[in-house]
């Protein structure tokens, strides 16, 4: 199957929102996901599974660093319903960041979802999420697909408001021709939302999702083209309002008001595009928008398509920019220093130079001065001389040994602080799972864009699920510990840190049983735990008890939540 860039894939919403058309036998699929860390989603999990029978299968028992055909290594679950389970995992071979779907063989929809996987693979579009693998093995139905580090749900986009004419034209224009092409491959999305939808970096719209959400979910229609051109609409509605057309809300935006109806975008919110409140219209399940208007409904995605580009061109919006203040002249470049400019054609006066001392007055004043530099001169030579002579004096008396006194200060100036090097390191792992052993070395190999992190959760900043996390540290040898110094990634909050000295490198030895040696906590993005008596230790743990909130990091490939991440680590002694 064709491979791609990565990308961020998930299944379950967190809108509860009903499917736009009645379910049918048939099952078109996708696998659309979300951008989060949670290990269950309650709203989801009480939704029907369709005509296609219950599909409450037991899911397989999985955990992070699980690995799939020796290959594919688990990472982060970020969805657990319905029987099955999404994650975020590496793919060791090609070293990088894959969405992965797995379900029992046995699951109630593993056939469908297969068959869904298989048929996205082959359309090969780059607009949408690409499915890389689908397999079936010992047990286990998997869907292997890209994960989007640097791409943004229109969900996250739409909850700091809605979004400029210019961008909602392009996310309709984009998204439309990418569903009509797959329709023209006979393939249906079903699910088509704000979760579904993704802006990457360079402004491009992509879809996730195609086909395997819609089989894992069970969602099929007897009328698909109709169904995700609704969709469409629904989603050009949300960008150009902030409200979902519906009287339920749901992607974290408020619905439309009870008994009113659905009403335009434009008098939902002033100062909406004319074209795009009626496209939206047009293409939501109305019969062509209202009364006072009548343009024929679009009920196919080519439909859509042709009406785009039948409306006038919007453009992006003109660059603002700022007038530069106006040129200043310093006295610098005005050649003085605190005085203004001359005006040209203007001669200035120049000063007379007092007149010299011709009196006697001034004979006799003029005499006593040099007779004072001349007295100074020979004082200070005298001076000289004989700090050299006493200076070498002292060098030829090798013999003597230097003391001191009682009172002699150099005695209280503090001990040199030397850095201490580090053999090794391994998270310690009090309860429950391990966070990112395998990056814990990359904690002090003094490049600041990596790093080891935590899991993301739910709870903080206090850790609620366990005592605390963190790794322990192989100094090589016993060493006296004044202090550590953290670079850390999040900010915000604060950050408690906390130093143990422990005897040995592993988790055997009980917090309980360790030396506590220092406590901070920072609000920065930087960390120093002091040792108040410094302790010599060979292995010392670095704690983290509390933890900042921080949202999605695409570079990190980490969920929002409560985390926090250690870029680098120094001791000193």
């Amino acid at each position: 199957m064709a491979e791609r860039s990565t990308a961020a894939v998930d299944v379950a919403d967190d809108s509860g929102e009903q499917p736009l058309t009645a379910q049918a036998d048939q099952s078109t699929a996708d696998g659309v996901a979300q951008n989060r860390e949670r290990d269950t989603d309650s709203d989801e999990a009480q939704e029907s599974t369709g005509p296609g029978g219950s599909a409450m299968t037991s899911p397989p028992e999985l955990h992070s660093g699980h690995k799939l055909a020796r290959r594919y290594r688990l990472e982060e679950c970020v969805t657990r319903l319905d029987g099955f389970s999404s994650w975020r995992a590496v793919d060791e071979k090609l070293r990088r960041a894959v969405g992965v779907h797995i379900l029992p063989a046995d699951h109630a929809r593993a056939r469908s979802v297969l068959a869904a996987a298989r048929s996205s693979a082959l359309l090969g579009d780059p607009r949408f999420v690409q499915v890389l693998d689908a397999v079936e093995e010992n047990d286990v139905v998997y869907v292997v697909h890209e994960w989007l580090p640097d791409a943004t749900e229109l969900t996250t986009l739409l909850a700091a408001g809605p979004l400029e004419a210019y961008d909602a034209y392009q996310m309709v224009s984009q998204v439309s021709a990418a569903m009509a092409a797959a329709h023209r491959e006979g393939l249906a999305h079903l699910r088509l939302n704000p979760n579904a939808v993704l802006r990457t970096s360079t402004g491009q719209w992509r879809i996730r999702g195609l086909a395997v959400n819609a089989a894992l979910r069970g969602v099929g229609s007897e009328t698909p083209q109709r169904t995700d051109t609704e969709s469409i609409g629904a989603l050009l509605y949300a960008a150009l309002t902030q409200r979902w057309p519906y009287e339920s809300d749901a992607y974290g935006m408020s619905g439309l008001p009870k008994d009113i109806g659905l009403i335009p975008p434009d008098q939902v919110r002033a100062g909406v595009h004319r074209g795009l409140s009626e496209l939206a219209m047009r293409a939501l399940a109305n019969d062509g928008a209202t009364a006072s208007r009548h343009e024929s409904a679009c009920t196919t995605p080519e439909e859509l398509v042709k009406a785009i580009g039948e409306m006038p061109r919007i453009r992006p919006p003109e660059p603002a920019f700022t007038t530069p203040p106006d040129y200043q002249r310093t006295t610098y470049q005005q050649g003085t220093y605190g005085r203004p400019a001359p005006h040209p054609g203007v001669t200035q006066p120049v000063s007379s130079p007092p007149p010299p001392l011709q009196s006697r007055t001034g004979k006799t004043l003029k005499w006593a001065v040099s007779a004072l530099l001349i007295a100074a001169l020979g004082l200070g030579s005298w001076q000289l001389a004989d700090a050299l002579m006493e200076q070498g004096g002292k060098a030829d008396d090798t013999n003597k040994t230097q003391t001191t006194d009682g009172d002699d200060k150099s005695v209280n100036k503090p001990k040199p602080v030397k850095p201490l090097g580090i053999e090794g390191a391994q998270e310690y792992v009090a309860e429950g799972d391990a966070q990112h052993p395998e990056d814990v070395n990359l904690t002090y190999d003094g490049n600041a864009s990596t790093g080891w992190r935590s899991n993301s959760y739910k709870d903080g900043p206090d850790i609620v699920i366990k005592p605390g996390v963190g790794i322990v540290y192989d100094l090589g040898s016993e060493q006296e510990v004044s202090a550590a110094t953290l670079s850390l990634r999040y900010g915000g909050n604060h950050t408690t840190v906390k130093l143990y000295a422990t005897d040995s490198l592993g988790s055997a030895t009980p917090l309980s049983s360790m030396k506590e040696l220092g406590e901070t906590t920072t609000n920065s993005t930087s960390a120093k735990v002091t040792v108040d008596k410094p302790v010599k230790s060979r292995y010392v743990l670095v704690w983290l008890t509390a933890m900042p909130y921080s949202g999605h990091d695409s570079v990190n490939y980490s969920q929002p939540g409560y985390k926090q991440a250690i870029t680098e680590l120094k001791f000193v002694g």
